[in-house]
């Protein structure tokens, strides 16, 4: 039997909805409209397109959207200095640097320059902290939408196996802390996990982020697992995720396709940190 799809773009455009409906009352309330900066360095295609889509959906939800385009020859103290003067920009309650950075730039610490009060991307040291702590933060978008979707299919967490595949600061640490606070047993593999299919068969979730196309296969998948798909790849002109949809699709319970799973989230969680930057201030 066929696996249930998860849609992350029905899940996403409900939450849009609902997030024009709060960005209205909160304009209307306090006649502040939340601010999200963007910053791009360099001419990456994808990092361009991406942050379209953003400038974009900022937009379309009732916010007010900067980008900041610079050349990718721009120095490092350059992309400082308009990093501290939005810092410093009361109408700019979000900050966004676009990654990956020129390899002349020290991405940390251009990250760890942003007001963590604006780091609506969840990377700042401060709002990681935060999350490991279990207090109140600014989580990561990726992390923040899977755990959105899970929810909205009802899956209930406690007491599951959870295993995250991948241990990136951006996705795999942080689902690993979102999961753990949602009473899930987790365990965190990687490149260096020995009989790594062992490890996931035993998942009744499994996250793979990894970034490497159609490397969970049908027989390293439990039984009516959900299967959450972050990779991105491009493969002969194609997107594949990292989880091999078509034999993974045939054994698990639910599953991310890609595009259209994890990815739509991704931004509207952007969207959402956004909002909460200006409640807070």
């Amino acid at each position: 039997m066929a696996a249930l799809l998860i849609d992350g773009k029905a899940v996403s455009a409900r939450i849009r909805r609902e997030l024009t409906e709060e960005v209205a009352r909160f304009k209307e309330a306090t006649g502040v409209t939340p601010g999200l900066a963007v910053v791009l360095v360099g001419e990456d295609p994808a990092s361009q397109t991406y942050v379209r889509s953003k400038e974009k959906s900022t937009v379309k939800v009732g916010m007010y959207s900067e980008v900041h385009r610079l050349p990718a020859e721009t120095g490092e103290a350059q992309l400082l200095a308009l990093v501290d003067k939005l810092n410093k920009e009361p109408k700019i309650h979000g900050i966004l640097v676009q990654l990956p950075l020129p390899g002349h730039m020290d991405e940390t610490k251009v990250l760890n320059a942003i007001d963590p009060a604006k780091d609506v991307d969840g990377f700042h040291p401060v709002n990681a902290g935060r999350l490991f702590t279990g207090q109140e933060s600014f989580i990561p978008c990726t992390p923040h939408g899977i755990m959105e979707l899970l929810a909205d299919g009802g899956v209930d967490l406690r007491g599951k196996q959870a295993v995250v595949v991948g241990r990136s600061n951006i996705v795999g640490k942080p689902i690993a802390m979102l999961l753990l606070q949602k009473h899930a047993t987790v365990t965190i593999c990687h490149s260096r996990t020995a009989d790594l299919g062992a490890v996931t068969r035993q998942a009744d979730v499994l996250v793979v982020a990894v970034g490497r196309p159609n490397f969970i296969r049908g027989e390293m998948v439990k039984p009516g697992a959900v299967v959450i798909d972050v990779g991105i790849n491009r493969v002969d002109g194609a997107l594949v995720g990292d989880v091999d949809f078509q034999s993974v699709s045939e054994v698990a319970g639910s599953i991310t396709p890609v595009p259209g799973g994890v990815g739509p989230m991704t931004i509207t969680m952007l969207l959402k940190n956004t909002l909460a930057a200006a409640q807070r201030c």
